[in-house]
């Protein structure tokens, strides 16, 4: 992984300046004069994540005991991500269940992890299983479901142009592998929009 340093502002705005010419615009024009600058901004801003490890966010935890260590869901966490196959942004809703082992982490902090993982350039498919193993390796729960839903740019602003649509992708790990566990965390994601 990369890290903050490793984000050259000045190169990315050297290649926006080029990448507007190639399209047969002025970057000098009044309208773009500072597009590369607000561009590399945004970008640092986007793959933010490369410079931070996700278990960063798990490490303050709280021993629970075995009887009440019921299922923890977070629903509806919103992130954005970059496509790394055409650097287009993807948006979406994140929800994030696990059965506790012997600890938990405080609710803000699963947002985090998701927030760390996605500011990088991500295929859905990929981040979806890389925020159920943050979790596994973070708390060492007994089971882990991450399931994403997300409008993909790619998809509905180019080629097919399906504005419509959105893609759902599921990781699941231990006892939240098992088909009845899944179904009923599925029930209460779906509960969300009653």
């Amino acid at each position: 992984m990369g890290n903050s340093a490793s984000i050259d502002i000045a190169r990315i705005e050297a290649a926006v300046r080029e990448l507007l010419a190639a399209i047969g615009e002025d970057p000098a024009r009044a309208g773009l004069s500072e597009t590369p600058q607000r561009f590399a901004q945004a970008y640092a801003e986007f793959f933010a994540g490369l410079a931070v490890d996700p278990q960063v966010h798990l490490t303050e935890t709280v021993g629970v005991e075995a009887d009440t260590s019921e299922l923890v869901l977070v629903r509806d966490i919103q992130f954005r991500s970059i496509c790394e196959h055409h650097l287009l942004p993807f948006i979406g809703v994140a929800h994030l269940a696990y059965l506790p082992g012997d600890r938990i982490v405080g609710l803000g902090r699963l947002p985090r992890v998701v927030d760390t993982l996605s500011s990088r350039p991500q295929l859905q498919e990929r981040l979806t299983e890389e925020i159920a193993d943050a979790l596994q390796t973070g708390l060492a729960p007994r089971g882990v479901l991450v399931v994403l839903d997300a409008v993909h740019s790619c998809v509905s602003a180019r080629g097919t142009r399906q504005t419509g649509s959105s893609t759902v992708t599921m990781a699941s790990r231990g006892e939240l592998r098992e088909p009845a566990a899944r179904a009923e965390i599925m029930a209460l994601i779906g509960a969300a929009g009653e």
